[in-house]
């Protein structure tokens, strides 16, 4: 069926590809170098642990099983598989643990997809110089996000989960750099990816398939460039088409002129930030502003009667569903949980995440004495305050508190450091890298936009590893 309205956007897909083909690395802004260069330390960081956890062990076997030609390694393990099946395992890893970068407009986590993707192809080919990557990475999250942008919140709340879905023209952006594409077959790997989007929110409350949603838009990405890179053909409109195109399909209130917005002026890419806490980055305004209460108030957990927590519409909608103790996932995704170990441990990192401690009865005694209700005043105050929070204590001695924060750590308006990323990596990968073997990992991407070759990142990436302590 052909629809007679016009499009939402005319030509918008044939020039997010004409641009993303003509990038090239003298055309980036210093800060959008400066942020893949931080954001590939972040991501190699999330996949090197996330690598060492069951359900991408889970994925590296069926791939293990598949036998594919071993041009790609996966990382960590010391095998290697075809460019899509090492994506498929790669991105899955650096989604794995709730750790990756976020776009904040467009709910999208970048980094897991373009670095798998392009240090894929960097393998597969050889001799790929540190601006290659940048290059190919940047082009990936610039066009990724600009259609997570246009997709606007409205593809979250329908249910749709921005990573496998708008996340999947990261990856055909990114593999359609890395393979050299002009703008036409750029236009058809996007074309092709936009009917292989996919991700349903509903995996958040348990299931080991959100993890999942990655490492398929990474692999459908891949598979797309390389099927245009062949002459095959995909939706030429596909962003703007007002019957079944992707906006018109995905969300009830698309803004197409955020496709297009600035391009090339405007780099979404700069927008890049980094969670400091390993759970959904919509709840990290309350964690801090819990942290900021006691910390400057002196309060146990113990001394806590009430924590009333306000929220967005979207927060609420995304976090603040009754807790259960159904698995990692489910906890990463949960307001109150992790408001109870931050309340308990101070901080909600990794080992917070451990099995044995979702069910733990003090953090269960105290998600009984949280309450958490939409703020109509945050949402007064439009999507670019939805991770803002309001959270109130009342102590059992009779005194009452109120902190809060409007702008998330990590966010473009309060944004962490490259210091604080490196801080990150260091604690994040300190169970499956050796002390020497982090330092290098540093320097290389301190120094990404003046190596030669990428090799020697990617040789320390794909040597086996020794497993993490399992969450």
């Amino acid at each position: 069926m052909s629809s007679s309205k016009p499009p939402l956007l005319a030509d918008a897909t044939r020039d997010l590809a004409a641009f993303a083909a003509s990038i090239r690395y003298d055309d980036l802004p210093a800060e959008v170098v400066a942020r893949i260069k931080t954001s590939a330390l972040d991501s190699i960081g999330c996949c090197l642990f996330g690598a060492t956890l069951p359900w991408t062990q889970h994925v590296q076997a069926m791939v293990d099983e598949a036998g594919a030609a071993p041009v790609a390694s996966l990382f960590g393990t010391g095998r290697k598989s075809s460019v899509a099946d090492a994506v498929l395992v790669n991105a899955t890893a650096g989604h794995a643990f709730e750790l990756d970068d976020i776009h904040k407009e467009s709910i999208v986590h970048p980094g897991s997809i373009a670095l798998p993707v392009a240090l894929a192809f960097a393998e597969r080919d050889g001799r790929w110089s540190g601006r290659d990557l940048i290059t190919a990475m940047a082009t990936g999250y610039e066009i990724g996000t600009r259609v997570g942008n246009a997709a606007t919140m409205s593809l979250f709340f329908r249910g749709f989960h921005p990573q496998g879905t708008s996340g999947a023209f990261v990856g055909a952006a990114c593999a359609g750099k890395s393979l050299g594409l002009d703008a036409a077959r750029m236009q058809h790997a996007l074309g092709i990816v936009g009917s292989q989007a996919g991700g349903l929110m509903a995996a958040q409350e348990g299931a080991m398939v959100k993890r999942f949603h990655s490492g398929r838009a990474a692999q459908s990405g891949v598979y797309s460039a390389l099927l245009a890179g062949k002459g095959f053909t995909g939706i030429t409109d596909v962003l703007e088409a007002s019957y079944g195109g992707y906006l018109a399909v995905y969300s009830d209130e698309p803004r197409p002129a955020r496709l297009t917005d600035g391009l090339g002026s405007e780099w979404e890419t700069a927008k890049v930030g980094y969670k400091p806490h390993a759970s959904v980055t919509s709840i990290h305004s309350a964690l801090d502003a819990l942290t900021h209460l006691m910390t400057t108030h002196g309060l146990a957990p113990d001394d806590i009667a009430a924590v009333d927590v306000g929220v967005s519409h979207m927060t609420f909608v995304h976090c603040a569903w009754d807790y259960k103790a159904q698995g990692v996932t489910a906890a990463q995704m949960n307001l109150y949980y992790g408001l109870a170990v931050i309340a308990h441990d101070g901080v909600a990192f990794v080992s917070q995440y451990r099995e044995d401690r979702l069910a733990d009865p003090k953090l269960m005694d105290f998600i009984g004495r949280i309450h958490a209700y939409e703020d109509p005043e945050i949402d007064a105050m439009g999507p670019a305050f939805r991770h803002a929070a309001t959270v109130a204590l009342r102590t059992r001695d009779g005194r009452s508190f109120k902190h809060r924060i409007l702008n998330r750590r990590g966010s473009p308006e309060n944004p962490l450091s490259a210091a604080d990323v490196e801080y990150k990596f260091r604690n994040v990968v300190e169970s499956c890298l050796s002390p020497r073997d982090i330092d290098t990992v540093v320097r290389l991407c301190d120094s990404l936009d003046t190596l030669d070759d990428v090799a020697p990142l990617i040789a320390l990436l794909a040597a086996p590893r020794a497993a993490a302590s399992r969450p």
